[in-house]
């Protein structure tokens, strides 16, 4: 980092600071803002080919791994933070990749949800207890909602894993509720929920529905004071500002979700349809603060133009947006590094679409976003401005 940015990382009290817990990991699970600054940067690659439905993960011992396909579900793993990426390794074949991948900071497993087929339909968990590498089918037992619903899995944002409160380990995911089948006459009974685990993902228990029928594909983060930012797709024409993404809170560790609302400035994909786009959202393992990233296309007409926002307050403003590429861009997931791997203060995106194929895997820091136009919802922490104009004349 250059050395006019040290006084004020230090001013702003984001320094390298030791993470609020550990679980069952060596490595902090938070720490501070510098590795996320410095010189702005972005790189992106292929990944994998045809098909489709993108997640990535970042494991306990720091490899990034994504997940992908709906003829057959597979993965690739970075073990150097995503310069290099190894060949495809098969979860399951045949399979439809129901997203929601899951690493357990408890144990170091990582979980992935596969069906039969688009859902609704048969599940199966796999799961990996070495990094990745391998996958076994296992026993698990998903219990319903109280409307007497069991979700299905397609196609939501990787879990995640609570850190903090009564509710620390268990590990949380986004479901849904398809009703009958995946039909515009069926919208209306659709809607989001989440699915948690309070022993490994063995078994697991389905939430309340969210506050909102015809929504489906949804994304969740742990904020600071351990509540549950919860952020969803819309899929029904009837809805009101159909075109807006939704949110709401849970504060009993994913079981109910309350303060529903719709997030006025964040695009539900493109603008001339009906119905949203799956988006991508993490929160960076920032000590005592709430950066959240989200992605998704912003453009009039059509899946394209890729963009990454910013919220500086756990999802209340996103005053910051950046385009990332005007090619073809579809679904995406996000997330974060770890501290002390080569995986640290980088972003991952895995997409659909991009400038190199059908699946592309873009990795960037939070120094790069903030070069990005502002939005006019909320502003970015003074500090941080200052940074970016510090950081900027230093490069003059």
């Amino acid at each position: 980092m250059n050395q006019s940015t040290i006084p004020l990382v230090a001013m702003i009290g984001l320094s390298h600071a030791f993470a609020l817990t550990t679980l069952a990991v060596d490595k902090p699970l938070e720490a501070g803002i510098q590795p996320f600054l410095g010189q702005p940067q972005l790189e992106m690659q292929a990944l994998f080919g045809d098909e489709r439905f993108p997640n990535v993960v970042v494991t306990t011992k720091g490899t990034v791994v994504a997940t992908w396909g709906s003829k057959g579900v597979k993965a690739r793993r970075s073990e150097d933070g995503g310069k290099n990426w190894g060949p495809e390794i098969v979860i399951a074949d045949p399979g439809f990749h129901g997203g929601g991948t899951t690493v357990d900071e408890n144990s170091g497993d990582i979980l992935a949800f596969v069906e039969d087929q688009h859902p609704p339909a048969p599940l199966t968990i796999y799961r990996s207890q070495d990094d990745g590498k391998t996958w076994t089918a296992a026993n698990t037992t998903i219990h319903p909602d109280i409307r007497g619903n069991v979700p299905s899995m397609h196609m939501n944002e990787h879990g995640i894993t609570l850190s903090r409160g009564q509710h620390k380990g268990r590990l949380v995911r986004p479901s849904r509720y398809y009703g009958k089948k995946n039909a515009r006459e069926e919208w209306a009974t659709h809607y989001t929920n989440a699915i948690y685990s309070d022993d490994g993902g063995k078994t697991w228990h389905s939430s309340h529905p969210f506050p909102e029928n015809g929504t489906g594909e949804a994304a969740v983060v742990e904020l600071a004071d351990g509540s549950l930012y919860y952020n969803s797709r819309v899929h029904w024409q009837e809805r009101p500002n159909n075109r807006r993404r939704r949110g709401a809170v849970s504060t009993d560790g994913g079981q109910t979700w309350k303060d529903w609302h719709i997030v006025e400035i964040l695009p539900d994909g493109p603008q001339d349809t009906s119905y949203g786009c799956m988006g991508g959202l993490t929160r960076l393992p920032i000590k005592g603060r709430d950066i959240l990233i989200y992605s998704n296309c912003d453009s009039p007409k059509g899946r394209h133009h890729g963009t990454l926002w910013a919220s500086f307050d756990g999802g209340k403003t996103w005053p910051v947006k950046r385009l990332l590429s005007e090619e073809k861009f579809a679904y995406s997931s996000l997330t974060t590094g770890r501290s002390n791997t080569p995986s640290e203060g980088w972003i991952y995106l895995h997409f659909e679409g991009g400038p190199t194929g059908a699946s592309t895997i873009a990795r960037f820091n939070l120094a790069w976003l903030l070069k990005g136009t502002p939005t006019g919802d909320g502003s970015i922490p003074a500090p941080l401005k200052r940074w970016v104009l510090i950081s900027a004349t230093a490069r003059n």
